[in-house]
């Protein structure tokens, strides 16, 4: 290994050198941060400086560099040396452009400058290059749970890009619920009339595409590995079972029709002239072309009514919520489609869509004018009852217009009944309350991971996904979701669906082979190490794992399944002694950032603030505020963690140890509708700081002192307020008692 040898760069580019003294930090680069090489630039990101910092890695042997410059998310292929460890100290958006431009300032502005030049420099020293996956796989095989248009969409765009690609259907036949469609709602112009489903030529294309190899009636037996090496061991009809290597998976199962014999209140089990979607759609398609008959006697249909989110968004106190609580999204426009299978082939039959909220967005406002051009009756209306009347069934409904009570007869009623994902076993329903369901869930993955067989789910049975930043993702690495399966969706928001999981997972396998991590740090070579000798077997990283990348050996030590891992460093965050470290990020490299900085005494009336802020929605907010120039305090200084759940609490202790008068934690959101990126690390560092109090107490310090926030990308004008209120409070507080001790 080459001797470390560091370097420090000071840019005066951006208005840095009008503001602050760039000679000033080289010279602290120099003296305090002891960097054997410091150079001052006009632009660094021009040729010329980042020549010059190429020179000095070739010429000179620099190991280890520093770019006091700009914020670390910028310039990022300017500043691409592979072959160094490099930390980036923010002096534009961080200093310069967050501090007001008037010589009250100045002072303080320099001491902000100063004090990032020194946690650089402190940081970059406990930094080694990243080497990347030592356990790299190469497979790029890629497996599709599921035939319908969503995974047969997957299988051919993967297939057409050039990746070799498993597709495994229950069923006998591709197609799923759209083979049992007569026509699809429009997806191009003029969104007029009913289109062909398609299915056919797509499933005819899987079908003989070289590069897709197909097994029908086949279900998963069980899932084992990490990308670019899972084995899936696949059961076959006949009993026997076989088994494929592949590099990433996309579950791809669809949704099954919501049950209406749970309605009976809407006529379901009561006549047989109550059907829902689906069962219209076989009566069409039994009808050959002719008109459809009533099913109860084959009588002539004269009057349809639709009656929208039937057993759907159901959060009435009446039924205690036992329906779906959210919208299927694709109902309106099918509603609007079937009444055109009645008006297309007779315009006398009467057609009425009974709806609440009629919710067909975009291009499907041209459908619905097309559907009332064609003479459907739209009514919002609420229904109370459906009970059958002979051979007829008579429809009890407020008119939510007149508001009045109103009942008609129709010979046909269809129950836009919506979507349940088939997602598979939901890990967090204990097995006492599986015990009890009438349907028990059957696995589909069946994934021999310690957290459960299928991904976990949201609260509404669907396949968890960042759905803000990364639709595809799900909580186990390699592992995709697209279609019905992730959310509710119509043929067209599928087909997208799939095509995007396809090319993560073309991106899973190419990242996997080059032994770098997947989203959201998509390219990042570190990962982590754990020194053994010093771990105590408490189970806290295995546990706390959000990607189920941790197991243990048979003496009870943690094995890290690198290529399951997404990097966050939540088990580094978990650890209580600190054996667990990433080689560009650990305990030591914000540790020693914490404890470079200047620290005035008591008497200064110049606090220090630390702020931990996640690297991917409160850092980004901290520059853009810079970026418009939203003035905060100056006694701040913030240092970017991957995610809050990696933050271990010996950061707050040092820092309430080493004089700092208080600590701004500012992470995602946490919850249900979560939108932290590493999905449990918000949650975990607020259960961790939540036991901080005892320690501040037992210091004699106050609870204050320490506080967490939840921090969005959007909250550029939240931000700066949030840190000047508690640059008051501190303040109000008073001076670390603990400065003269530092």
């Amino acid at each position: 290994m080459a001797e470390m040898k560091t370097a420090a760069y000071i840019c005066s580019g951006c208005g840095i050198g009008e503001r602050v003294s760039t000679a000033q930090m080289a010279k602290i680069a120099q003296k305090e941060g002891k960097m054997a090489l410091v150079r001052e630039h006009a632009c660094l990101c021009d040729e010329s400086g980042v020549q010059t910092i190429k020179d000095d890695i070739e010429k000179e042997a620099v190991t280890h560099i520093v770019l006091a410059a700009c914020s670390r998310r910028v310039k990022t292929e300017a500043f691409n040396f592979p072959t160094v460890a490099m930390a980036r100290a923010n002096i534009r958006e961080g200093v310069i452009w967050s501090q007001p431009e008037d010589a009250e300032h100045a002072e303080t502005t320099q001491e902000m400058a100063d004090d990032y030049v020194r946690m650089g420099c402190a940081e970059v020293k406990k930094m080694k290059v990243p080497e990347g996956n030592p356990n790299r796989a190469s497979n790029k095989r890629i497996l599709v749970v599921g035939g319908g248009v969503s995974g047969m969409t997957s299988a051919l765009e993967m297939a057409e890009a050039g990746y070799d690609t498993v597709l495994v259907e229950k069923s006998g036949a591709l197609g799923g619920w759209a083979a049992e469609l007569v026509k699809r709602v429009p997806s191009q112009q003029p969104y007029a009339d009913p289109a062909d489903t398609g299915v056919a030529e797509l499933a005819a294309k899987v079908a003989a595409h070289p590069r897709i190899a197909l097994h029908l009636n086949s279900t998963i037996a069980q899932t084992d590995g990490a990308p670019g090496r899972f084995s899936v061991s696949i059961a076959q009809e006949s009993g026997a079972t076989v088994t494929e290597e592949v590099g990433a998976l996309i579950q791809a199962t669809g949704f099954t029709p919501y049950d209406m014999m749970k309605l009976p209140e809407l006529g379901a089990g009561k006549s047989p002239n109550v059907v829902d979607q689906l069962g219209l759609e076989k009566l069409v398609k039994a009808a050959n072309g002719g008109a459809v008959k009533r099913p109860s006697d084959g009588g002539e249909v004269k009057r349809v009514v639709f009656i929208q989110c039937a057993g759907q968004r159901d959060e009435s106190q009446e039924t205690e919520g036992r329906h779906l609580p959210y919208c299927s999204g694709h109902c309106c426009a099918t509603s609007i489609k079937q009444a055109m299978y009645f008006k297309d082939a007779n315009p006398d039959i009467d057609t009425m869509v009974m709806y609440t909220d009629l919710r067909v967005p975009g291009t499907g406002e041209d459908f619905y004018r097309s559907g009332q051009q064609k003479g459907v009756t739209f009514t919002k209306g609420k229904t109370s009852s459906v009970e059958a009347a002979g051979n007829a069934c008579k429809v009890s409904f407020k008119d939510l217009i007149l508001n009045e009570d109103v009942a008609i007869e129709a010979d046909l009623v269809v129950l836009a009944t919506g979507m349940v994902a088939n997602s598979g076993m939901n890990i967090d329903i204990p097995e006492e309350e599986v015990e009890k369901m009438e349907v028990k869930p059957i696995s589909i993955l069946n994934l021999n991971y310690r957290q459960g067989k299928d991904m976990p789910q949201l609260k509404s049975g669907f396949t968890d996904s960042h759905f803000i930043c990364f639709p595809y993702e799900t909580r186990r690495t390699g592992i995709y979701a697209a279609g019905p399966v992730r959310r509710p969706m119509d043929m067209t928001q599928a087909i997208e669906d799939a095509t995007g999981a396809a090319m993560k997972a073309i991106q899973a396998v190419e990242n996997a082979s080059l032994g770098r991590a997947a989203h959201p740090r998509s390219g990042d070579l570190s990962y982590p190490i754990v020194r053994l000798e010093g771990c105590t077997q408490c189970k806290r990283c295995t546990v706390e794992c959000p990607f189920g990348a941790i197991d243990e050996d048979e003496k009870r030590f943690p094995v890290f399944n690198e290529s399951r891992c997404r990097r966050c460093g939540t088990c580094m965050g978990a650890c209580p002694v600190r054996v667990i470290s990433f080689e560009n990020y650990s305990v030591d490299t914000v540790g020693m950032q914490i404890k470079s900085v200047d620290m005035p005494d008591e008497f200064s009336e110049k606090p220090r603030i630390l702020i931990l802020a996640c690297e991917n929605d409160a850092y980004p907010a901290l520059d853009m505020a810079g970026l418009q120039r939203k003035a905060y305090s100056a006694f701040v200084r913030a240092i970017p963690v991957r995610c809050l759940g990696s933050v271990n609490t010996i950061w707050i202790t040092d820092a309430l140890n080493g004089g700092w008068d208080g600590v701004m934690m500012m992470g995602c959101k946490k919850g249900d509708d979560y939108q932290c990126h590493f999905v449990k690390g918000s949650e975990m560092a607020s259960y961790r700081m939540s036991k901080v109090d005892d320690t501040l107490k037992q210091m004699g310090l106050e609870t204050e002192r320490v506080a967490t926030y939840e921090v969005a990308i959007t909250d550029i004008e939240r931000v700066p307020q949030l840190i000047n209120d508690y640059a008051e409070k501190i303040k109000e507080i008073g001076m670390s008692p603990m400065k003269g001790f530092a």
